[in-house]
């Protein structure tokens, strides 16, 4: 395993440490843990989140920032390092449970600290359903957590998905965990270990798709020649000033629908193509008098069903760009069987 620092990331439940151990295990990495157990207002805190927001939410915070030092000094020297928590979770929680002056002053305190914060190479962030978060919950029975709110867990799931949308500054591998179980299937933790070293190996993990402060203006996001994360990142913005409908398969629909009229048009491409050849051009000619003729259609088609796979690359979280080079890289391998 190359030098890097790598963080596990997810709700409540998600398994953030046991895969954690695990890759330090597989790996023989070195290994940061959060230290959540030793808070001395965490179990009040579910029994009254109102009344033990605030100390419960500063102790995580000065705790995490003192280990976060020591993070910062095990970077100082070669090898990997695994943790199971971001520094920022801290502010994702803090803004679900504080309010007024108690948010206020947390929030001061917070950025004074998030300054001298050693960012992550990669985050790993793992997917699940809030179902699946309160089974595994109730499966490892801490006692403080037998009477979790599931109301709390959809909301901190849902806080992560909002910060990993916007979140751009770390590079991000997110993976579903719905179907997987690292412990108990061994070809389960195989696939996912083997997708965070590939991403790590071949340089193709890419930011998240919309910037937290000063997004590019629209135009410059066209002109500018980038991947197509910033395409991407152009439709997030368009379809917010615009107020286009996001539903996923309302846009599979408008997407088959787009593709429909792109084979029209090349049903009129042979069409045209045909009609040159009765009239006896040769064949390349012929195709590329008609191409000539039917090339703006064309373009605007494919263009318009391009727009929607990165509308439905947004809105399923997916980041195209990197999907493609994976599969491609699958690709360039496969051995296909010629017919005989």
């Amino acid at each position: 395993m190359q030098d890097c620092y790598i963080v596990i990331e997810g709700a409540i439940g998600v398994g953030k440490t046991t895969l954690a151990r695990m890759l330090q295990e597989h790996w023989q990495t070195r290994l940061i843990l959060e230290v959540f157990e030793e808070n001395p207002f965490l179990a009040k805190f579910y029994e009254s989140k109102a009344r033990y927001a605030f100390q419960t939410q500063m102790f995580f915070l000065l705790s995490r920032y003192r280990q976060q030092q020591e993070v910062a000094q095990l970077l100082r020297s070669p090898g990997a390092l695994v943790a199971d928590y971001m520094f920022a979770k801290d502010w994702l929680f803090a803004e679900l449970t504080l309010a007024d002056d108690e948010w206020e002053v947390y929030r001061q305190i917070h950025g004074a600290l998030a300054e001298q914060i050693p960012q992550p190479d990669l985050i790993v962030y793992l997917q699940a359903d809030t179902d699946v978060l309160m089974a595994r919950i109730a499966q490892r029975d801490r006692p403080y957590e037998r009477d979790m709110d599931r109301a709390y867990i959809e909301a901190l799931r849902q806080a992560y998905e909002r910060y990993f949308t916007r979140q751009h500054d770390t590079p991000l591998l997110t993976i579903d965990t719905n179907d997987l179980n690292f412990v108990t299937r061994p070809a389960d933790f195989r696939t996912v270990s083997g997708r965070i070293q590939s991403y790590l190996q071949e340089g193709i993990v890419q930011p998240r798709l919309l910037p937290q402060e000063q997004p590019a203006k629209d135009e410059d996001l066209l002109t500018r020649g980038r991947p197509l994360a910033d395409l991407q990142r152009f439709h997030v913005e368009l379809d917010e000033s615009k107020g286009f409908n996001t539903n996923i398969y309302f846009n599979f629909l408008c997407l088959s629908e787009e593709i429909g009229e792109l084979g029209s048009e090349l049903a009129q491409l042979w069409r045209v193509e045909e009609a040159l050849l009765a009239q006896g051009l040769p064949i390349r000619q012929a195709h590329a008098q008609a191409l000539a003729q039917q090339t703006p259609n064309l373009q605007s088609e494919l263009a318009d069903c391009m727009a929607y796979l990165l509308k439905l690359a947004n809105y399923t979280g997916i980041e195209l760009e990197t999907a493609y080079l994976e599969k491609m890289s699958l690709n360039r391998d496969r051995v296909w069987e010629r017919p005989k």
